[in-house]
């Protein structure tokens, strides 16, 4: 049985999708992009500053569903420009415990929505 996901500490979908769905014990997060919740607006125009908004978001959007960013099993990264990855990454690696890190994949892609730089989406457990 499925359950959507909804809170507004992390921005609203700007499209036809849930923030989240729980599917069993399993929380599928939409791609989160560096949206201001209150605002709507981009967050920061480094790759830096845009992370750390996309990780408040995620982590809004788990702790709504009763999961936490110490029970992602996996991460899909979506960055603009591969040349930021290392900047993203230590970003990145300030939200996750050394030695328990997700699985993850990392893709340039051509263009994101708003045109921001970086949108990630998870899997974790309850």
């Amino acid at each position: 049985m499925r359950k959507t996901v909804s809170t507004d500490k992390a921005p609203a979908a700007i499209g036809p999708y849930s923030q989240a769905n729980i599917f069993g014990d399993l929380v599928f997060t939409s791609g989160q992009i560096p949206l201001n919740p209150t605002t709507g607006e981009i967050v920061g125009t480094t790759i830096e500053e845009q992370t750390r908004q996309v990780f408040s978001n995620i982590k809004a959007i788990l702790e709504a569903a009763g999961s936490s960013l110490d029970k992602v099993l996996k991460t899909t990264v979506f960055i603009k420009d591969m040349n930021d990855f290392g900047k993203m990454n230590e970003i990145y690696a300030e939200y996750f415990t050394e030695g328990a890190y997700p699985s993850r994949s990392a893709v340039e892609v051509a263009r994101l929505p708003k045109d921001v730089l970086v949108e990630v989406e998870t899997i974790a457990y309850l």
